[in-house]
């Protein structure tokens, strides 16, 4: 949120610098992000004013105008600007002005005709996106004045961050507040009085949902004139609190939200048929916002409503129907207070955020809805002219807030903050902030005013107090318990060794949101339920993941779209299991690989364009699993996974228990997701991948022994199946088991294959025989035709 200095000086007496001020603040909790000024450099900009302006002899589109900057004779200017006009007063850059994209302004001939500088745009000036016509200010501007000093642009602007549950604080008025508590000083503000009722004019307004809207102030204006300018100050205010100027009517309902926090909406009273009702919408009830976007509303939204429909969506956004335009002349000025769980969330379903429901999500104050009318009465009349009504107030009044009060014990401030105040202290920060204080024998009884509605247990009341007195008042001490760090166990995996090992083969480390789209988990996921967020920060990241897949296959697509061809990301983090009223938390680690198998390179030959497979990954992960010195307890088997490809994915398992997943994408998802090349995905539970403690093993003396045997089996046995049969047959002289060719062809019985095994036999206490080893390998070959059905290929 920006906060022009000027105005926030007009509210409350600053006794710092700038700079001082935004650390201040920051310090209390409202970080500073940025402290600019009011207006980018440029010099040689002064006020002026056109004497006349004629047609240009040699271009149509041109004005020569003579320009007057006060004592002296008028300067020559050409100017194409469609509102360049006699008497106007504008912004005037003299040759030898800097502007603020670093030009210089020269005289120069244009078509024939000098030009002895330059009239200015908002856009030139950087003081907005306006570029159609020159800048327009009132008669009673200064000639010869510089534009910086009377436009008063070197004014510092603070840019806050206020967290969420601070929306007192989402104003000049709040951070007013804020600064009386830290200066020990008392908020002032502009005087604001109730306007001259020339008249009583009451329009009807019911409130069929007084839970989330139990205050509506309304209050009729006539005969206004909205095609008049809105004064430069007050243009420049809500440009530097980050709005545009449109119009009065509305430039005066936009600044009254920035400076009391109090959103309003003004409707052209002659649009409007009937009196106003707010009530919850009716299933998929339609209604066409100012945007000019249509959207259908749920029976929880809360709709302003006259005889002929929705007219608003409340606390967010104002519908089209009844928009103010140039033509209106009688407006009804609305200033309600909607309840934050009526609005809250509303906005984001939607897709849209405005100004408006940032503030009623987060709470605004209740009290002040007919002062913001009345400060909007007297800003605006002025401008465009008319007559008001009164306001006229309906509201249920036992639907309101009410602030409880809240006990503030000495012994527990002193026990949180780990300091002792003086009760002049507590009882000095608590009353800046206006709380309403009341000693008592063990501390306080506090009651927090109506804006606050962060305030609800004695640990808000000790945060306040902190915040005031100041952080940095509180002495450093040493723990009085001592701090010990808990056992890491030597099975758990070093991050950085497991992350190294993926690096080490051409992943890259990525960092995905714990919340994802439900839609992408839910067609990964379908069977498995997925925790809901009550506040998405958006409908693309609202349920917490149960996998890391959706991150990472995100992340790949990407980078697709940004023309990255191979892609290898990898990623340790949490997912997220529900268990009925319980939440599972388990630390996973994810991969997934897309594009060729091997980088581009002038060696590579034809297999440079091969796609990476299940293979190619599969290596990958038996690479991890290497590393926890027990890969011979690592098994993967052939199953059924709903994100994976069928007959393309297998579970990995560690001593008959499930701990991952290998497989590529499936066809549909590919598709959906509109990959160029399938993604091959694995996730491995990281406890797991527990390291096993190696155990010493003597190195044999004796030679080894290789046999090679190439057996016919099922397409259906696995390695791993054929792998510990053999092991199971030769007991524990067999020291390695490899796999050197694997044979399809006509030579073979339909649904069959080849495997060519080396076995390599060493024995630790003696030299084998060659009768040993043929007893060996007929143990082997007799166990494989039991067992799987083999036959030896001869």
């Amino acid at each position: 949120m920006k906060i022009p200095v000027g105005w926030l000086s007009e509210w409350v007496r600053v006794p710092w610098s700038a700079s001082q001020l935004g650390s201040r603040l920051t310090l209390a909790g409202f970080e500073l992000e940025s402290l600019t000024a009011a207006a980018p450099a440029f010099s040689g900009v002064v006020v002026a004013r056109i004497e006349g302006a004629d047609p240009h002899p040699q271009a149509h589109s041109l004005r020569v105008c003579r320009v007057s900057t006060g004592p002296g004779p008028p300067l020559t200017i050409v100017c194409g600007a469609a509102n360049a006009r006699s008497g106007l007063k504008s912004a005037l850059a003299l040759a030898g002005a800097r502007l603020p994209d670093g030009r210089t302004i020269q005289t120069a001939m244009l078509r024939g005709v000098e030009s002895q500088g330059m009239l200015a745009s908002a856009k030139e000036l950087g003081l907005g996106d306006a570029a159609s016509g020159i800048l327009e200010f009132p008669q009673d501007a200064p000639l010869g004045e510089d534009l910086r000093e009377y436009l008063r642009l070197d004014e510092p602007v603070l840019d806050i961050n206020v967290t969420p549950n601070r929306g007192d604080a989402m104003s000049v008025l709040g951070i007013a507040r804020e600064v009386a508590a830290l200066g020990a000083t008392v908020v002032s503000g502009p005087a604001i009085t109730s306007a001259a009722v020339l008249r009583r004019e009451r329009f009807p307004v019911r409130l069929d949902a007084p839970a989330g809207c139990p205050r509506f102030a309304a209050c009729i204006v006539r005969g206004i004139d909205n095609t008049r300018q809105t004064p430069p100050w007050l243009r420049e205010r809500l440009r530097r609190g980050g709005l545009r100027a449109i119009s009065p009517v509305v430039d005066v309902t936009n600044y009254v939200m920035l400076e009391l926090g109090q959103p309003m909406h003004a409707y052209d009273l002659g649009k409007l048929r009937g009196g106003i009702v707010v009530r919850l919408a009716q299933t998929d009830e339609r209604l066409m916002l100012l945007d000019g976007r249509t959207v259908s509303c749920a029976p929880d939204m809360l709709l302003i409503t006259d005889d002929d429909g929705a007219v608003g969506l409340a606390g967010i956004m104002g519908g089209e129907r009844t928009a103010v335009s140039p033509s209106t002349v009688d407006i009804l000025l609305e200033s309600a207070w909607f309840a934050p769980e009526a609005v809250l969330g509303r906005a984001r379903r939607l897709g849209l955020t405005t100004d408006a429901a940032q503030r009623f999500e987060r709470g605004v104050d209740p009290t002040q809805q007919e002062r913001a009318i009345e400060r909007a009465l007297a800003l605006l009349l002025p401008i465009t002219g008319g007559t008001s009504a009164g306001v006229d107030v309906t509201a249920a009044a036992a639907q309101l807030p009410r602030r409880e009060s809240v006990t503030l014990r000495r012994a527990r401030l002193q026990r949180l903050l780990g300091a002792e105040f003086s009760a002049a202290q507590v009882e000095a920060a608590l009353r800046g902030l206006q709380m309403s204080v009341a000693p008592t024998d063990e501390g306080w009884q506090v009651t927090a005013p109506a804006w606050r509605f962060d305030i609800a247990i004695e640990a808000d009341l000790i945060e306040e107090v902190a915040r005031i007195v100041g952080f940095e008042a509180i002495s450093e001490r040493h723990a009085q318990a001592p701090q010990r760090f808990r056992p890491l166990s030597e099975a758990t995996p070093a991050e950085s060794a497991v992350l190294a090992a993926l690096t080490g083969r051409g992943y890259q480390e990525a960092i995905t949101y714990a919340f994802v789209d439900p839609a992408l988990q839910q067609a990964l996921f379908p069977q498995t339920p997925a925790l809901e967020l009550a506040n998405p920060i958006s409908a693309e990241l609202a349920v917490m993941r149960v996998s890391l897949w959706p991150g990472l296959l995100q992340a790949a697509r990407e980078n697709q779209r940004r023309q990255q061809v191979r892609i290898r990301l990898c990623e340790r983090g949490t997912r997220f299991i529900a268990q009925g009223t319980d939440t599972l938390e388990i630390d996973t680690l994810a991969g997934a690989a897309a594009g060729p198998r091997t980088p581009e390179q002038w060696g590579a030959g034809a297999s440079q364009a091969d796609a990476v497979d299940y293979f190619d990954v599969k290596g990958d992960v038996e690479a991890l699993i290497a590393g926890t010195g027990a890969a011979e307890s690592f098994r993967f088997e052939a199953a059924a996974h709903p994100a994976l490809h069928p007959g393309r994915a297998a579970r990995v398992l560690r001593r008959g228990e499930a701990v991952g997943w290998l497989g590529e994408l499936h066809p549909r998802l590919v598709k959906q997701l509109d990959f160029t090349y399938p993604p091959v995905l694995f996730e491995l539970d990281v406890a797991g991948l527990a390291v096993s403690r190696a155990a010493y093993r003597e190195v044999s003396r004796f030679p080894q022994v290789r046999r090679d045997l190439a057996v016919v089996v099922d397409e259906a046995v696995t390695l791993s199946s054929l792998a510990e049969r053999v092991t199971l047959a030769t007991s524990s002289l067999l020291r390695e088991l490899r796999v050197f060719d694997v044979y399809r062809g006509p030579a073979l019985e339909q649904g069959r294959k080849s495997i060519a095994l080396g076995l390599i036999f060493q024995d630790i206490s003696r030299t084998l025989t060659d009768d040993d080893v043929e007893r060996l390998m007929a143990s082997v070959i007799a166990d494989l035709r039991e067992n799987l059905n083999a036959r030896i290929r001869e």
